[in-house]
């Protein structure tokens, strides 16, 4: 029997890819142990040239500290991320649908097996797809992890009912470019998935983790409208709000276009994804992409200063320098805040369900945070008193 550890670095696709290393090292019978274990298995990250650091330096830290590390991931199908590691460090280059099988080869299965392994989170990540056949100039995902491909939905929806057996309250469905997913076989698109799993006995909340503007079709939002325990919350990447910038990372949309799409999500809690100082990006350009993020009604930006990625069309580009970009990535971080704070403020004196995921802190059913002391994996009332710099602060209600 052999001790590991599992981390990951980067989205939720990341993390449930690791989660599906844990569950089949644990099911092979080996031990998951905090620090200093036998075996260190690190899931990476290559979205960002920063990405790709952090990465290497966490695989350089548990090289220090493990008999063996396997790398595995985004990074690890990246040509060339993780060159000149120690002997005992394994680059995992494989798909994520292969990575447990061939990382549990590695180690070694044994003859006795554990029980089923729990996740150690209230809320669920359930895979229902994987890869991206577009074409964006700045994406290197294609490229690491192939073309799109889904899951069974029979498999997708046996998973969520074993995940509410285990007692995740919420469960999350992931995947690299949701909107793609499809079942021909029987018949199942993003929004009758969506209908059957929100209606499963114990479902208590069912979220989106990302979507591109493009799938955010009228059945979509009917399907989120129509089912109860849909969270009030999408993530939707605007990536920039200029048109002319948009057309030179070969997004499939303009700003109108996206504005039109995200309109009839009112009431939902909208959050994006911008980058910053894309090559051709001027200060007018920036300017626009501020404006639309308020005309979007969004709430909080994750900002990516551009980064130049290999095997994509702007590789070789990278002309706005980097000061610019760290001013126009604050600039946008703090719209952000104000419009985030404008959002929780709004709240003062209502009541929400909240799940509480930690001590003292949970999401509300727009996953805006909140600060409650009650038990953790209990969704409990509570209504808003007050805010802080991290969320609502909340009572009992």
């Amino acid at each position: 029997m052999a001790t590991f550890s599992v981390r990951f670095l980067g989205c939720k696709v990341s993390f449930a890819d690791a989660q599906a290393v844990r569950e089949r090292l644990l099911a092979d019978g080996h031990a998951e142990v905090e620090g200093g274990s036998d075996v260190a298995v690190v899931n990476t990250c290559c979205v960002t040239h920063e990405a790709v650091s952090k990465s290497r330096q966490a695989v350089s830290r548990a090289a220090r500290t493990h008999r063996r590390v396997y790398v595995t991931g985004c990074g690890a199908n990246l040509p060339g991320a993780f060159l000149g590691l120690p002997e005992h460090v394994t680059v995992v280059s494989r798909s994520s649908e292969e990575t447990p099988a061939a990382v549990a080869g590695e180690v070694g299965a044994i003859a006795c097996v554990q029980a089923e392994a729990r996740l150690e989170r209230t809320r669920a990540f359930v895979k229902i797809q994987d890869g991206c056949s577009f074409s964006c100039a700045f994406c290197v995902i294609p490229l690491v992890r192939g073309g799109t491909r889904s899951r069974e939905a029979g498999a997708i929806l046996t998973e969520i009912r074993r995940r509410v057996a285990q007692g995740h309250r919420e469960i999350v469905l992931t995947g690299v470019n949701l909107g793609c997913f499809r079942d021909r076989v029987a018949g199942y698109t993003l929004p009758r998935l969506v209908r059957e799993a929100g209606g499963i006995s114990g479902v208590e909340r069912l979220r989106l983790s990302s979507i591109e503007v493009n799938h955010v079709t009228a059945e979509l939002v009917s399907a989120l409208r129509e089912t109860a325990s849909v969270s009030r919350h999408l993530h939707v990447p605007l990536q920039s709000g200029d048109d002319g910038v948009l057309r030179a990372m070969r997004r499939r949309y303009t700003v109108g276009q996206y504005l039109a799409r995200v309109e009839p999500l009112q009431g939902f809690n909208l959050t994006t994804d911008v980058i910053v100082g894309f090559p051709i990006e001027d200060e007018p350009a920036f300017e626009r992409t501020l404006r639309a993020v308020e005309d979007a009604g969004i709430t909080k930006v994750h900002v990516f200063p551009y980064s130049p990625r290999p095997g994509t069309t702007t590789a070789a580009s990278d002309t706005v320098p980097a000061r610019v970009k760290k001013d126009r990535s604050a600039r946008l971080r703090a719209l952000s805040d104000e419009l985030c704070r404008r959002r929780w403020e709004a709240k003062l004196g209502t009541t929400d369900r909240v799940l509480v995921d930690r001590p003292g802190r949970g999401y509300g059913d727009d996953y805006t945070p909140w600060l409650i002391d009650a038990e953790v994996g209990e969704i409990v009332r509570a209504r808003a008193v007050s805010l802080s710099e991290e969320g609502i602060l909340a009572v009992a209600a």
